[in-house]
């Protein structure tokens, strides 16, 4: 409450809103940006299982029809670094409803979309809007939520992350089975309309800590390019690995490589200049926030690339429907809706590290129980695989999250939350590419095809030597979960 001779609060500030909602403020403005993320994050997994239609609608290969779901994953990669400076160039109202329009304006397009590179530009306009709304979330979690509240309201962070590419699928071959493949694009737009009107009530339009928008520091479009082009020489290599020459694949490489360092290199000296970096190194400065980042790195990897593998799996692999693949899915994303909360309430009590492990463990556990699924197997054995998967889901993120980012000064959350949406997009973009490159490699390893003929044994061989390697890497990640233990509220902060 203001004492009488205190000026009034800005309207639309965060001080206003929270005088006018109370201590509720905070989780309404947490579901309404929440509700973003899950419209974006679902507009980047439902094409999955659309991908078949528009290969047959557009002609499209393997290594162009994958660009559907690439294109997406490099945009909202490289856009997740803007967001601190966005924040605080134009406040949390204006980024996040900038966000939603483009989101609607790119589902549109690609519904409507009569050509193959329309498509393209309609999935890359909704990665740009996906990237940036991400670390959202999270930035309000750990600024706005105290220590104890925290794992809850991660719970609910979880939900819009994990639970939207667990029910898109199911959704979407639903939707394309009944009305074509242009109908995944549409449904975004409910989302973002509902998005739009929430924020008029609920979102602040003042930047991070309450600042008021401020014109005063520029971005840093020079990081940005130089990112933009490591990320796409790396993809690109990725790709040029499976189909292109060598020599191709070496130069693109490379050129990651170099960009990668001269980033590094680049960051450096914006901080030693005192002007604000695209990603603060500093960051890395502390333990828990570098392992969490590794750990990021590898879960986005696996994630994002089972999500791409699991239903052309399903579909090419045991010749289901896209509708039968949907109700598969649907029931783990229903468990998963009930393991996030319960998995967010020990994360206010248990380490960080024993929960991403367990996690990890299940999730690995479920990549590796494929090799027993065959053509004649029960559905209901592949359903309660997915389910184990799932519950994995549920146990790392909220507590990655917070393992990584405790102990951080609260001015450097919002570049923590960028940062590791970053690296654990840029493990997703890179994973896509993994298992196009590695089922490629294991079906001429067997002798099979991915479209000539039914289903076979060989086919699906080359299938479960992919699951295997995903579960080799979660076993990866396991390693550098250890060292995301740390005091809730450590003596020392990062300045």
């Amino acid at each position: 409450m203001s004492s009488p001779s205190s000026p009034a609060p800005v309207p639309g500030s965060g001080e206003a809103l929270r005088a006018r909602y109370g201590p509720r403020y905070r989780w309404l403005l947490l579901a309404t940006v929440m509700v973003g993320v899950m419209a974006s994050i679902m507009s980047s997994t439902v094409v999955n299982v659309a991908i078949p239609g528009l290969s047959h609608q557009f002609a499209l290969g393997q290594e162009r029809a994958q660009w559907v779901t690439s294109g997406f994953m490099v945009a909202s990669t490289v856009s997740m670094l803007v967001t601190p400076w966005l924040l605080a160039r134009f406040g949390y109202r204006a980024t996040f409803n900038g966000c939603m329009v483009l989101l609607l304006a790119g589902g549109l397009l690609g519904g409507f979309a009569q050509n193959y590179p329309l498509v393209l530009v309609a999935r890359v306009a909704e990665g740009l809007a996906a990237g940036v709304v991400q670390p959202i979330p999270a930035i309000i979690i750990m600024r706005a939520f105290e220590p104890h509240e925290q794992g809850r309201a991660s719970g609910l962070f979880g939900m819009g992350v994990v639970l939207a590419p667990a029910l898109g699928p199911s959704v979407g071959g639903l939707l394309v089975d009944a009305f074509g493949w242009r109908s995944i694009f549409f449904m975004v737009a409910p989302f973002c309309a509902l998005c739009l009107w929430m924020a008029r009530r609920y979102v602040p339009t003042t930047g991070p800590g309450g600042a008021a928008a401020s014109r005063a520091e520029s971005l840093d479009w020079i990081g940005l390019t130089v990112g933009t082009m490591g990320t796409l020489s790396l993809l690109n290599g990725l790709v040029a690995l499976r189909s292109g020459p060598p020599m191709e694949a070496a130069l693109l490489l490379t050129l990651a490589a170099v960009c990668l360092v001269a980033f590094i290199a680049w960051q450096r000296r914006r901080a030693r200049r005192g002007q604000a970096p695209l990603m603060n190194l500093a960051l890395f400065a502390w333990r828990p926030f570098a392992m969490g980042a590794l750990v990021a790195l590898i879960y986005g990897t696996a994630l994002f690339g089972s999500t791409y593998l699991l239903p052309v799996y399903m579909q090419m692999g045991l010749g289901l429907s896209a509708s039968l693949v949907g109700s598969i899915l649907l029931p783990s994303g229903l468990v998963l809706a009930l393991a996030i909360p319960l998995a967010a309430r020990a994360a206010d009590r248990q380490p960080a590290s024993g929960l991403v492990s367990m996690g990890l463990s299940l999730l690995a556990l479920s990549f590796a129980a494929m090799v027993v699924i065959g053509l004649q197997s029960s559905l209901w054995l592949l359903m309660a695989i997915t389910v184990i998967g799932r519950i994995g889901l549920g146990f790392i993120l909220p507590s990655l999250n917070l393992g990584a980012m405790r102990g951080l000064d609260k001015a450097l959350i919002p570049q923590g939350s960028s940062t590791i949406n970053f690296v654990r997009m840029l493990g997703g973009a890179a994973g896509v590419s993994l298992c196009g490159i590695l089922l490629e490699w294991r079906l001429v390893a067997r002798g099979a095809s991915l479209t000539d003929g039914p289903p076979s044994a060989a086919r699906l061989a080359a299938f479960d030597d992919v699951f295997l390697i995903l579960a080799a890497l979660c076993g990866l990640a396991m390693l550098a979960a250890r060292h995301l233990n740390q005091p809730v509220q450590p003596p020392e902060r990062i300045a």
